[in-house]
């Protein structure tokens, strides 16, 4: 469907028009039209739906209609990361430069930096506010803006937000903002805390459950190869360099591994950054900016790098560690593959790792077969698949239970009291071995 004719004004149109958005996706479709009549939305969008601009020029509209009072905040964004923030910021900035002068004034306002500058931003108020939860109410104690006169707050990726803890921050923030207020949630999954969250700040919403058409699933040829744990570096490397690789996006378990392995790339002559939580604000901006750039070849990432972060072109996607998360397999891949482009994602599978895989598979309905690359074959087995229990109990582990080490300790005693021809040992009627 044409933008134009979701009720949009054509200084918004023509923002879209040149980022060469050719037709609305369907989370735009659907919400568009409900947030400018102000309606509250309750929306599942996965990565890559296009759900940004969905609730971005919907608002730019309706402050362009109602300005607000100096000094008053107009619009709240509540975002995971400082990261997906500052493209928030980027979006509302690029889809509002043909709307009549003064533009809006979009603040970001995350943590990791000085909050002086961010509160000198902050004076005279903003149309649109895009935060983090913690850095708000740091500024929020300081008296640096109000809540009272928002007219729309955004929970965007709601579900990652409750994942990195923020469920005491939404709710002191919650409370603060005006009962009479336009709400919107945007989340890819809908976990049991996220539902109730929808149900406590939501009044009577326009429901969205995003279903991608098949003609726009992203492209991913998706890899799973075995390996043994300490050949991974070796076997990312030579990928790179016999496929070509120039941009590749690398995701590992945990920070120090993101520094680790980024240092065991350059010693070996590759371009590679890490990229993690503790880096300051201005390595993590820089580390991102230089690889979308293309400056840099390889980006070494936790997590964070899942979530929202866009991309433009990124070919190739490796989990070097599996996500702990059989849901974040998904959030991972789909950084590539992204608007019509194709994508490679590529999976090390370990003896270790072989079960969690298949956990994987069966979540997301694959089943990839298992390559190995000549020179990098693993030498350590996985474990055969557990048997199923004939009894209809389920899929035994590893490791037996309490109940079958007494059982077979009973049976041994038994045989060696036979084997000396004396009487096994009988329980009395009724009696059962615990």
């Amino acid at each position: 469907m044409p933008f134009s004719s979701l009720g949009l004004i054509a200084p918004l149109t023509q923002a879209v028009a040149e980022r060469n958005y050719l037709a609305a996706t369907p989370v735009q479709t659907a919400v568009i039209p409900a947030i400018l009549r102000g309606e509250d939305v309750w929306a599942s969008a996965q990565t890559g739906s296009g759900k940004t601009a969905a609730f971005a020029l919907p608002i730019l509209q309706r402050l362009a209609a109602n300005p607000r009072e100096r000094g008053a905040v107009g619009a709240l964004v509540l975002a995971p990361t400082r990261e997906l923030a500052a493209q928030i910021t980027a979006s509302f900035r690029a889809y509002g430069c043909h709307l009549p002068a003064p533009a809006p004034k979009i603040v970001t306002v995350f943590g990791g930096v000085s909050l002086n500058p961010q509160m000198m931003a902050l004076r005279g108020g903003a149309d649109v506010v895009v935060a983090t939860p913690g850095r708000l109410l740091d500024l929020l104690a300081r008296n640096a803006l109000g809540l009272g006169a928002i007219s729309t707050v955004v929970l965007d990726e709601a579900d990652r937000l409750l994942d990195l803890g923020f469920s005491d921050e939404l709710g002191r923030i919650l409370r603060l903002l005006p009962a009479r207020r336009q709400t919107l949630l945007f989340s890819a999954t809908f976990p049991p805390e996220v539902t109730a969250l929808a149900q406590n700040v939501l009044r009577s919403p326009l429901r969205f459950e995003g279903e991608t058409a098949p003609a726009s699933q992203p492209v991913i040829l998706q890899r799973a190869i075995e390996v043994d744990p300490p050949r991974r570096t070796q076997l990312l490397r030579h990928l790179i360099e016999s496929n070509g690789w120039t941009r590749v996006l690398v995701f590992v378990a945990t920070k120090y591994a993101t520094e680790h392995i980024a240092e065991k790339l350059r010693k070996a002559g590759l371009d590679a950054w890490a990229f993690h939580g503790e880096l300051s604000q201005g390595g993590r901006t820089a580390a991102l900016a230089r690889f979308k750039e293309a400056k840099v070849g390889v980006l070494v990432v936790t997590d964070l790098a899942s979530r929202g972060i866009d991309i433009v072109r990124l070919p190739v996607v490796v989990n070097f560690d599996l996500p702990r998360s059989a849901v974040d397999y998904t959030h991972r891949i789909g950084r590539t593959g992204r608007a019509g482009e194709t994508g490679i994602a590529v999976s090390f599978i370990s003896a270790a790792s072989h079960a969690h895989f298949q956990l994987i598979e069966k979540t997301h309905n694959l089943h990839l077969p298992r390559e190995q690359i000549e020179g990098f074959e693993p030498t350590e087995l996985a474990a055969p698949e557990a048997p199923v229990s004939p009894a209809g109990g389920g899929v035994k582990g590893k490791r037996k239970s309490k109940k079958d080490k007494l059982r077979e300790a009973a049976a041994r005693a038994a045989a060696a009291t036979a084997s000396k021809g004396e009487r096994p040992l009988r329980l009395p009627p009724g009696r059962r071995m615990r």
